[in-house]
């Protein structure tokens, strides 16, 4: 016996769906944004960060982690656009890029949170 192949398209829904898919440059930008949150310790960075600036000394020793490696990870996110810095002395002090990545970390939660 063999079976029937099922093919259905409805023209109506795909060009809905097309008028609303964002460009390609807006997905790679989407994807490279969750690539860098794909990280837990720049997760946690992010949260550390959602509440209060701190400086590299202090997240490293939030996370246990060398100064050397939350630079490194600052540096991704910067990059990313996620976390700023400002300047105090020689010390740089960071916090989230604005308050669109916290609404976006608050979102996250809610979606993975069990009932």
């Amino acid at each position: 016996m063999s079976k029937a192949k099922v093919t259905y398209i409805d023209p109506k829904s795909v060009r809905e769906a097309r008028a609303i898919m964002p460009g390609d440059r807006m997905v790679r930008a989407l994807a490279e944004t969750f690539g860098a949150l794909s990280d837990p310790t720049r997760v946690r960075i992010i949260f550390a960060l959602s509440e209060q600036e701190l400086c590299v000394f202090d997240l490293a020793r939030l996370l246990g982690l060398t100064g050397s490696a939350v630079s490194h990870q600052l540096r991704l996110l910067r990059g990313q656009r996620l976390v700023r810095y400002r300047k105090e002395g020689k010390v740089a002090f960071y916090s989230l890029d604005d308050d669109h990545i916290r609404n976006l970390m608050e979102e996250c939660v809610k979606h993975v949170s069990v009932d």
